[in-house]
């Protein structure tokens, strides 16, 4: 099992979690943080921290949110490949909290090509 950051996260990235991870497993792209599912120890550290409740253990995703598993694997790998591992906490996105109960998708996910 690992640990998912799901649809809550976006455009919000508040990087609380990233602080208590003990094996810096977390991949920041310009408005959404993930988990690298093969890094990630299941330590359950970084769940209670999530401001927003991103965060979940992947048999415990909410169905909408299933494909997430998909969506952290995917980006992990080719946010490592660019240097985008976080292993410090970082100031939330400026519109963080106005976005935390907003209606979003993995269409509203940056990468880090789209935003250059």
């Amino acid at each position: 099992m690992a640990y998912i950051v799901a649809e809550p996260c976006i455009n919000c990235k508040y990087t609380d979690c990233v602080e208590v991870c003990p094996v810096d497993c977390f991949y920041e792209g310009p408005n959404f943080l993930v988990i690298d599912p093969d890094e990630c120890i299941d330590c359950n550290a970084c769940v209670p921290v999530c401001p927003v409740e991103a965060i979940y253990v992947d048999d415990e995703l909410p169905e909408k949110w299933t494909h997430y598993t998909e969506w952290n694997a995917h980006l992990a790998d080719q946010w490592r490949e660019l240097g985008y591992n976080i292993t410090e906490k970082k100031d939330s996105l400026p519109d963080a909290e106005e976005w935390a109960n907003k209606e979003k998708s993995e269409e509203d996910i940056l990468t880090w090509e789209g935003a250059e």
